[in-house]
């Protein structure tokens, strides 16, 4: 049993409730972004609201250092006691690497690890975190999850990698495997993959980030990977056949131009329009329709879209659209665009990559 007693400004503030924008039934839904393991994933931001940047205009964005632990003014958070530490893994500074693989993108987000408790299951630990923000005096909340006994990953609302480097096993299978159309740089060392469904309204939505996000790292090679959701979607599978055979017979512009002609006439996608819509999209791409659609049924076509599809459940893909920054997994819904392109360049950072940031419309203000 946790023996603290936390003070006033520490105080439990669990989000209940899973708020919706995510693709699923008729509009498949977003997790929202909580204080639970979502905040493990490193896209989730203090309870007290999202996280907003200061509006400087930068030419060259500081380079991420190798994070060390934030520091407030004033430390907020009881004394550690060291009854609360009685497995023998994880190690709090073990603990402490992976939550700065996570966190150390944002400077204003302190914590303590305030205990690392065995459990009944064997070699199962469970982890509590204080976890408070500089900017807001006498808020704070605490998040808890387990690690398995092979100390390889972190369980909570889902399961993801935990260590000192999380997302490095998820970065090299996507080097290898991530095959789907590319923009940008042709080097892999730093790679956005998105997983998006043609028909999902959030997928087309998130191109303007998208989009953004090829502007102001123009270090990056961003691929696109389908992950129709037939179930809901039911000419996800078939635009995306066709957007295989587009990029064939085109190259990966064209698909790519394809992919923005679907998006542009999603709402035909209908009983009625949905093979004049896609031949319309695949006419704008420069691609002949009537060889586009005769190609997207073949075995083959249909077998690249199950391999990508088949790829985004292997990482833990759950939703769409879902970005993959080195191997960090995280749903778009919910991040402002100046947090995320924060987490890039300190994911960047950390694997050692270089990132150049351009002032964009959104800082100049």
């Amino acid at each position: 049993m946790l023996e603290v007693e936390l003070p006033r400004q520490v105080q439990k503030q669990i989000p209940r409730g899973d708020d919706t924008k995510k693709c699923k039934g008729n509009d498949r839904r977003f997790k929202r972004v909580t204080m639970k393991l979502s905040m493990l994933s490193g896209v989730l931001v203090l309870v007290a609201g999202p996280l907003m940047l200061a509006q400087a205009p930068a030419v060259t964005a500081p380079q991420p250092q190798m994070p060390s632990a934030p520091a407030a003014p004033a430390d907020p958070f009881p004394p550690v006691n060291p009854k609360n530490f009685t497995a023998a893994s994880p190690t709090p500074a073990e603990v402490e690497s992976f939550l700065k693989a996570i966190w150390g993108y944002d400077e204003n987000r302190i914590w303590s690890v305030a205990a690392i408790l065995k459990t009944p299951a064997p070699g199962v630990a469970k982890i509590v975190v204080f976890v408070a923000d500089k900017t807001r005096a006498g808020k704070g909340t605490q998040t808890v999850f387990f690690t398995t006994p092979d100390g390889k990953h972190a369980i909570a609302d889902n399961v993801i990698d935990f260590g000192a480097k999380p997302f490095a096993a998820t970065r090299k299978l996507l080097q290898e495997r991530a095959t789907g159309a590319a923009e940008g740089a042709a080097g892999k060392e730093l790679m956005l993959v998105e997983f998006a469904d043609l028909q999902c309204p959030h997928c087309k939505e998130a191109q303007d980030t998208m989009n953004s996000l090829a502007q102001d790292f123009p270090q990056a090679r961003i691929v696109f990977e389908n992950s129709p959701i037939a179930e809901i979607h039911p000419y996800a599978t078939v635009a995306a056949a066709e957007g295989v055979c587009i990029r064939k017979a085109k190259g990966d512009a064209a698909f790519f131009q394809y992919v923005q002609g679907v998006y542009e006439r999603q709402g035909a996608l209908t009983p009625e329009s949905a093979e004049a819509a896609l031949a319309a999209a695949a006419t704008a791409a420069g691609a002949d329709p009537k060889a586009s659609a005769a190609c997207a049924v073949t075995p083959a076509a249909r077998a690249e879209v199950d391999a990508e599809l088949k790829l985004g459940k292997e990482i833990g893909v759950e939703s769409t659209p879902t970005l993959v920054v080195n191997g960090h997994v995280m749903p778009m819904g919910g991040i402002p665009y100046e947090v995320l392109k924060r987490i890039v360049a300190y994911q960047a950072g950390l694997d050692g990559v270089e990132v150049h940031l351009q002032p964009t419309l959104s800082n100049l203000k």
